[in-house]
C-alpha cells in the first residue's frame, strides 16, 4: 500500500482504531482526545516516516523561533484585559508566568476563562483577543 493510500484510509478510522494504529507503528499513542487531531498527527508521522520528516534547514528555523509563549503573555505584565460576564466585570492581569484573576494566578487565559464561564472556553476568544 502506498502512503497516500494509507493516509487517505484513515479517514475511515474511529479515534481507538486510530490509537490501535499509532500504537503498532510507533508505540504508545499521544494523549489526545480528538479523531481529527490524531488522524493529522498519525498523517503527518506516516508520511515523515516514508519521506524523512522536515529538512535540517526547517529543523534549524524552528530551533531559532524560541520559547513559544502563551497567547496574553506577549501583552506584558502588568496588562489588564476586561470582559463583562453575567453582568459583572471580570479583570485579568498579566502577571509573570500567567494570568491572575480573583486573587489566583493561572498558566493561561483559557484556565481563566474557563473558570469565569464554568466551561471550557478559550481564553484569547473568551477576552477578545481574537475574533
Amino acid at each position: 500500500m502506498s502512503v497516500e493510500e494509507e493516509v487517505r484510509g484513515l479517514q475511515a478510522l474511529s479515534l481507538n482504531d486510530l490509537r490501535k494504529v499509532w500504537e503498532v507503528r510507533f508505540g504508545a499513542p499521544p494523549p489526545i482526545r480528538s479523531a481529527d487531531m490524531l488522524r493529522l498527527a498519525l498523517a503527518w508521522r506516516i508520511q515523515a516516516q516514508a519521506h524523512g520528516g522536515l529538512s535540517r534547514t526547517a529543523r534549524d528555523a524552528l530551533s531559532r523561533t524560541g520559547r513559544v509563549v502563551a497567547e496574553g503573555q506577549e501583552l506584558g505584565c502588568g496588562a489588564t484585559l476586561k470582559r463583562v460576564w453575567n453582568g459583572q466585570e471580570q479583570v485579568v492581569r498579566v502577571v509573570e508566568g500567567g494570568s491572575a484573576w480573583n486573587g489566583c494566578t493561572f498558566r493561561s487565559l483559557s484556565a481563566v476563562a474557563t473558570e469565569i464561564a464554568g466551561a471550557r472556553w478559550n481564553g484569547p476568544r473568551f477576552f477578545g483577543l481574537r475574533p
